[in-house]
């Protein structure tokens, strides 16, 4: 049954579907081993799961399968695996922590992505004695 504002503005509501990736849905790349996970992934993930993981990475992965929910980590360059979906990580930026829940969408990408480490600068108004034509402004 469509609502009458969705007939009056002549679209369909927004329908909220599950999350796939390539096909499967999360529940269903949960229960595939390592190997079947990696034929999923693009070529570098894929790459760095057939040459595996090293022992940090490993160690991440136990804290994981352990059921942590809040995980910290320097390590930027972990791929985030479906297992890791929900958990939420503590990505050092080289200055601060920043939290970070992992969703279906971030399948795929490295933890770094989603903790930047540079940020825009906005710069203000120059002050008074910063240029020469500032010297004769009134101070008032």
């Amino acid at each position: 049954m469509v609502s009458k504002q969705s007939k009056q503005s002549g679209r369909l509501p927004k329908r909220k579907e599950e999350f796939t990736y390539r096909g499967l849905t999360i529940a269903e790349m949960k229960k595939l081993d390592m190997n079947q996970v990696a034929a999923l992934l693009p070529a570098r993930q894929r790459r760095k799961i057939k040459r595996e993981f090293g022992e940090e990475h490993q160690k991440l992965l136990d804290a994981v399968k352990a059921g942590e929910t809040t995980i910290k980590t320097h390590l930027r360059d972990m791929i985030i695996l479906p297992e890791m979906v929900g958990v939420t990580f503590e990505i050092h930026t080289g200055k601060e922590w920043k939290a970070v829940e992992t969703t279906p969408e971030m399948v795929g990408h490295y933890l770094g992505e989603f903790a930047l480490t540079r940020h825009s600068v906005s710069h203000g108004s120059a002050g008074i004695g910063a240029t020469r034509g500032s010297k004769y402004v009134p101070l008032k």
